[in-house]
């Protein structure tokens, strides 16, 4: 039976690189966009794998329950759940003092609200699944551990929005987990690590491609693997190495 994989925010960068990785495997992907032009022409750069378009606007809880509706009368289910959609804003220098309320409400409409309203639209597809996966795409810049320590390359980061909205993120991964824990469905929060895409200006230093391995990894699971874990790249260790993450 071919597993159906919705990924959210799928028309460029680490989401529509998780699509590729994930119809590599024999997924049917479901590319979730706002944009239906985009989205219709990263569904086509998949050729020759089983890809359609999604229209999903993950702030818009009509859209969401639309594209929910969809899913179920063509497929009946829903194995993979990939809320990759994200925005990133910060006010003047990035200081705490400098955050605005529009700001931070606008980054968390979208990284924090938006996953809640799409996991809960899904989750009755699910469940009907024999043994989904939900990844939730986040960060390191999340992990109050990595961002209070001296040590870590992540310290001079002082900005609130995002790596706020991604810690709210981390604690969402780890409640959903605990609701699903004697059921077969695993839910685990991605760090993709530092990627190059439009949405850092191409300045991160990892792939698409590597970046996707992570999200693919926690989205094929064996029924002995982990949930309720931050899991992805180790930016202390030289490479392409993952591993588990401080919350």
């Amino acid at each position: 039976m071919t597993q159906i994989a919705l990924i959210t925010g799928a028309n460029k960068g680490i989401g529509y690189a998780t699509a590729r990785a994930l119809g590599e495997l024999g997924m049917t992907v479901l590319l979730g966009a706002r944009d239906e032009g985009r989205g219709v022409a990263a569904t086509r750069e998949l050729a020759g794998l089983s890809a359609r378009y999604v229209a999903l606007d993950v702030t818009d809880a009509a859209s969401v329950t639309a594209a929910a509706d969809w899913v179920a009368a063509e497929f009946g289910r829903l194995d993979v759940l990939v809320n990759n959609a994200g925005i990133v804003r910060a006010d003047g220098a990035g200081l705490p003092s400098a955050t605005t309320l529009p700001t931070m409400r606008e980054v968390f409409e979208t990284n924090v609200y938006g996953v809640v309203t799409v996991t809960n639209a899904f989750l009755p597809l699910l469940r009907l699944a024999p043994a989904a996966r939900i990844v939730n795409v986040s960060s390191e810049v999340g992990s109050i551990s990595s961002m209070t320590d001296p040590a870590s390359p992540l310290f001079a980061l002082t900005s609130v929005p995002y790596p706020a909205s991604k810690a709210a993120l981390n604690m969402i991964t780890a409640m959903y987990a605990k609701e699903l824990r004697d059921t077969p469905i695993k839910v685990n929060a991605a760090n993709p690590g530092y990627t190059a895409t439009d949405f850092n200006s191409h300045h991160g230093f990892r792939t698409p491609a590597q970046a996707a391995r992570v999200c693919a990894h926690l989205a094929t699971l064996p029924a002995d693997g982990p949930s309720g874990l931050l899991w992805g790249h180790l930016i202390t260790l030289d490479g392409d190495q993952n591993g588990v993450l401080a919350w």
